[in-house]
């Protein structure tokens, strides 16, 4: 589940491994292009964190955020 924090959604992702944590990143980075509302990443072998917020909105979480956490969230 996503999580409100420090202006920030952020949600916590494992995969069996590596090969199938970048495959998602990978959908994740073309869900984002689409809607031009990029994440911040990290990943670590077979774990993903995202975090999600407004730049130009003053770095707060934003309806923009929530969609497009929806959305990632549909690419499981």
């Amino acid at each position: 589940m996503w999580q409100e924090e420090n202006n920030t959604l952020y949600r916590k992702f494992q995969f069996k491994d590596f090969k199938e944590a970048f495959a998602f990143l990978t959908k994740v980075a073309m869900a984002a292009e689409q809607l031009d509302h990029h994440p911040t990443i990290k990943n670590t072998w077979n774990t993903v964190e995202l975090w999600l917020s407004t730049h130009d909105a003053g770095n707060i979480v934003t309806d923009k955020d929530w969609h497009l956490s929806k959305t990632i969230d549909s690419l499981l």
